[in-house]
């Protein structure tokens, strides 16, 4: 579980990255959840945007990629959203106590 200063130290790093995942009608799928799980490890700090054709709102995909990928949701806001998890093998972003 993060606390707010961690919350808020990734927040300000997230300020910087493009988003990298578009979630549309089709919703979330098995391919999508690896490539999103690729993804933190790779970068551990990961944008996405969900499109106003998807099904469901940015906080419920949100919600289900942090469960489906054991991250952690850093912020939800309008339609863009952002997830970390640390990454096994090689971890940058140290966060502070």
């Amino acid at each position: 579980m993060l606390t707010g200063k961690q919350r808020s130290y990734l927040r300000a790093l997230a300020n910087n990255i493009q988003p990298i995942f578009q979630i549309g009608k089709g919703g979330i799928n098995d391919n999508m959840l690896k490539q999103f799980s690729d993804a933190l490890e790779a970068r551990e700090l990961i944008k996405a945007t969900v499109l106003k054709n998807a099904e469901c709102d940015a906080k419920l995909v949100c919600e289900e990629i942090a469960e489906l990928t054991q991250s952690q949701i850093v912020q939800v806001i309008g339609s863009k959203f952002v997830l970390y998890r640390q990454s096994e093998k090689n971890a940058v972003i140290e966060l502070p106590r």
